[in-house]
């Protein structure tokens, strides 16, 4: 017996119902012509992942249903070809009036135009960035369909994590495993989906599909790397990251041995892996909220220059805009540095001077701080007079502000309120300054979207970074070596260890404090910065919920 299955590994927009049922159909079609009789899509694919409140809204729920009775109306003549879908399912019995979980995160069988059988998740996820019972109910039975004589045990996502959901399908007959899902990425996630499957598989002695959903959605990625396993364990198929693809897996059963095959994308390195993620981020983002394009300010600096290799990468040179905003204490390098970069990545370049404006703040305020030596506060003025800058090119042309501060700079502070972090979205709020030369350098070597090779001038990278907000000023002046500094945020922030184990590890006391203390007290800062890309296990962004008046140090 041979049987081909297809994963149709796709990228889906919330809310877009229509668009999203018609991009399910045109998969049905492709896969029953290129003779798939089973079609898996990923995880709430109807509605896009994750929809969040709008599960709250009865219309929602009701378009949500609508919108899978068409796709089973439309998909009625592809004879002999069953499809998965993942949508939302409303709950069929009375729930309390204060209980706001109103339905199920569910997958429905479709075949010859009928509903057949829909399984309701069962593990919901509430870590992370994930936030599922508060919206959903779960399930507590297997659902086992056949396919070609084939029995299949389906699962969605969190489901395959634990024994017992894939142990159940087994029990019920089940003779392979068939899990949609949409997996948030972070790095190194990709490896962690794998091993668990494997886990899975050698548990139950089935093979299995991974259906992965792919596309950017707010902060969150996910990079499809959609996969199956045999029996032993071994990775069989592998759909490439961060793009769209159908992959047909063939499976061979020869009395009661299933074998799967298909074709096999190579796992990249966590340079490539990671630009991958901040680029479709960046595209989707852009995209899917239909922003013409995008503009930054380029300051010659590291940060800014590797925020516009990857918007050049995401859109295309067209759509990106760069200014430069020099002030009376702007390098004469930092302009060299950057008219050459946005030469390179052909971009619109543009340079308004923030001096006159400068002077008029300060001669404004000058009865006010009358008697007090300029400081900080003047500094802050330069940023928030860039940041008024580019969201008045924002709102006259409509392209979003990418602001460029990275992950080490938001743990600390070390960014201006209405400065800086003025902008739409932040495209490397995740990434720490030491993976920010990382990538820096691999960029150079690398052109893997073909914008231009080696577009970050070489002194850019080597420099040492500077604000440039007063004379001389580095970033070191006020802060721990970048090495100790991003060491001790993965451990804290990411990781959660107790600040005396961080110092027990080799951190210096002074240090740790130092670190763990600015993270504390610019809680209220990171609650008013843009949505930027989720790289790494936790970000500051749904996955960090922490109250801005706090005494808890620990």
């Amino acid at each position: 017996m041979s049987l081909v299955i297809c994963v149709a590994q796709l990228n889906f927009v919330v809310g877009d119902l229509p668009g999203n049922a018609q991009k399910i159909i045109h998969a049905a079609r492709q896969a029953h012509a290129a003779g798939a009789r089973l079609l898996l899509t990923p995880e709430l694919a109807l509605c896009g992942y994750a929809a969040e409140d709008l599960y709250l809204r009865p219309a929602f729920l009701s378009a949500c249903e609508q919108a899978l009775a068409e796709i089973a109306a439309a998909t009625a003549d592809l004879s002999g070809l069953t499809l998965v879908v993942g949508h939302p399912q409303r709950m069929r019995r009375a729930v309390a009036e204060a209980d706001h979980s109103l339905c199920h995160n569910a997958a429905s069988v479709l075949r010859a135009g009928r509903i057949e059988q829909t399984y309701a998740k069962q593990y919901l996820p509430n870590y992370e960035v994930f936030d599922e019972r508060r919206y959903f109910v779960p399930g507590n039975d297997s659902c086992v369909f056949e396919v070609e004589g084939v029995r299949m045990g389906l699962l969605i996502c969190e489901d395959a994590w634990f024994s017992a959901p894939a142990r159940a399908a087994r029990d019920a007959g089940a003779q392979m495993l068939v899990t949609i899902n949409a997996s948030p990425y972070h790095l190194g996630k990709g490896g962690e989906r794998e091993q668990v499957m494997r886990e899975r598989v050698r548990e139950t002695g089935l093979p299995l599909v991974y259906a992965h959903l792919v596309g950017g959605q707010d902060e969150v990625v996910f990079e499809g790397r959609s996969f199956a396993l045999n029996a032993d364990g071994s990775v069989v198929a592998r759909a490439p990251g961060f793009e769209e693809k159908m992959l047909f897996a063939h499976v061979q059963q020869v009395q009661t041995a299933i074998t799967i095959e298909a074709e096999m994308a190579p796992v990249e390195g966590w340079e490539a892996e990671l630009w991958s993620a901040l680029v479709l981020g960046v595209r989707d983002y852009v995209g899917k909220n239909g922003f013409p394009g995008a503009l930054l300010g380029l300051s010659g600096g590291i940060d800014s220059a590797l925020v516009l290799a990857i918007a050049v990468d995401a859109l295309g040179a067209a759509r990106v805009r760069t200014v430069m905003m020099p002030s009376p204490y702007t390098a004469d390098i930092s302009w060299i540095d950057a008219r050459d970069m946005a030469a390179r990545l052909k971009v619109r370049y543009d340079e308004i001077a923030i001096a006159p404006p400068f002077e008029a703040f300060k001669t404004a305020l000058a009865p006010q701080f009358a008697g007090r030596a300029e400081d900080t506060t003047e500094e802050n003025l330069q940023a928030r007079i860039r940041g008024t800058l580019l969201m008045a090119l924002s709102n006259k042309f409509g392209s979003v502000v990418l602001t460029t501060g990275n992950k080490s700079e938001l743990a600390t502070g070390y960014c201006t309120l209405y400065g800086d972090m003025a902008g739409g979205f932040a495209v490397i709020k995740d990434v720490v300054k030491t993976r920010v030369f990382a990538l820096a350098r691999w960029r150079n070597a690398n052109d893997p979207y073909g914008t231009g090779a080696n577009p970050i001038p070489e002194r850019i990278i080597t420099r040492p970074p500077s604000a440039e907000l007063r004379p001389d000023q580095k970033d070191q002046d006020s802060l721990p070596p970048y090495e100790v500094l991003d060491a001790i945020v993965e451990r804290y922030m990411e990781n959660d260890e107790p600040l005396e184990d961080i110092v027990r590890a080799g951190f210096e006391r002074a240090d740790v404090e130092r670190v763990t203390r600015l993270i504390q007290i610019n809680e209220y800062k990171r609650r008013q910065a843009p949505v930027g890309v989720r790289v790494t296990r936790r970000s500051f962004g749904k996955d960090w919920r922490y109250p801005m008046t706090n005494k808890f140090r620990a």
